[in-house]
């Protein structure tokens, strides 16, 4: 496990994320989730439909790529634009290892802030009535992986990650994803939301993509990401030493 995660990187990114401005960030969008699903329950009540509506469109559409981006992009691509990822590549730690670390810091954050707050925001909601907020939070959980290692890619290609990053997740993901039908296949979203249709009880959740496809997307999007982003980690220490 040590040749796969290095503690001392890991506490150097925690505390990259977790700094007074992506801090104030990443804790808003989960707080106007909850603020957003107690006004709906005073307002409408328990309402299925309007559970789905909120937890489909607001915070699985909109708030787990917002999240993925602020996290898996400063995970690294802060770092890069002032250079001090010099100082962690002269380290005897393998490339590999580095943005290994990331990605499991990235997703963790990611994860907490997204997932977490869907589970609470459904239970508010309705109470969990048919799955639904087991669903989404299971469905934001798995998307986090995805879009931490995407980001965490787009953060080692690009000094422009943020903004590639809210293109997808403002665009693609919420714009396209959701009403572009051969763009929907091609989602994360879609991809997470066929296993929130497995855990919800049925026809409360519907998915463009079958599960075992999202299953087999969701794993080759991770896998290839992080092992690219390890490989571009690599060629920009080659380019540093040349």
């Amino acid at each position: 496990m040590s040749s796969l995660y290095h503690p001392t990187v890991a506490r150097l990114t925690y505390r990259a994320l977790l700094g007074r401005r992506r801090a104030l960030i990443l804790f808003t969008l989960p707080g106007l989730l909850l603020v957003i699903a107690v006004a709906v329950r005073v307002l409408s009540g328990a309402d299925d439909q309007t559970a789905d509506a909120v937890l489909g469109g607001f915070a699985l559409a909109t708030m787990v790529p917002l999240i993925g981006v602020i996290a898996g992009t400063g995970a690294i691509g802060p770092e890069i634009d002032d250079g001090s990822v010099v100082y962690l590549l002269a380290k005897p730690v393998k490339r590999p290892t580095i943005i290994l670390t990331k990605f499991v810091v990235a997703t963790g954050v990611t994860v907490v802030f997204s997932a977490v707050p869907t589970l609470l925001a459904g239970f508010v909601l309705n109470g969990n009535g048919q799955q639904l907020a087991v669903a989404y939070a299971v469905a934001a959980a798995v998307a986090s992986v995805a879009y931490s290692a995407m980001f965490l890619l787009l953060g080692t290609v690009t000094r422009h990650a943020v903004i590639v990053g809210l293109v997808y997740a403002l665009v693609w993901e919420s714009l396209f994803g959701s009403l572009v039908p051969g763009a929907r296949v091609l989602s994360v979203q879609q991809w997470a939301l066929a296993l929130a249709q497995k855990v919800a009880d049925s026809g409360a959740v519907s998915s463009e993509v079958g599960l075992p496809a999202a299953v087999v997307l969701l794993t080759a999007v991770t896998v290839a990401a992080t092992w690219y982003a390890g490989r571009k980690l690599r060629g920009l220490t080659l380019a540093g030493e040349e």
